[in-house]
């Protein structure tokens, strides 16, 4: 064992996590299509937390909030309203917005 080896064996420590089966047995499968193993995996997510400050994806709520809930609702009414303004080409919509 090398120095370096050794002086970073002295500082691995262990981390336990509980998850489902079918999820672990998804990543590992994931993981080896690209030659790391679980371990490797793991301290991979856990560098780019730590190098991003946060997760190193995007994490959201999948439910809508109230603004995106009210342009839903609106937009949904205006498919059904034969009074609501129709436009065949991104241009005409945009004269229509320039005239108002």
């Amino acid at each position: 064992m090398s120095a370096n080896n050794a002086k970073n064996a002295k500082n691995d420590t262990n981390l336990m996590i509980r998850t489902n089966s079918k999820v672990k047995k998804a990543a590992q499968e994931v993981f080896s299509a690209l030659g790391v193993d679980m371990s490797t995996a793991v301290n991979i997510f856990l560098r780019q937390a730590i190098y991003s400050r946060g997760f190193p994806f995007e994490v959201r709520l999948s439910e809508p909030n109230d603004e995106t809930l009210k342009a839903i609702a609106e937009s949904e009414s205006m498919l059904t309203d034969p009074t609501a303004p129709r436009f065949s080409t991104v241009e005409a919509l945009f004269e229509d917005l320039d005239a108002q």
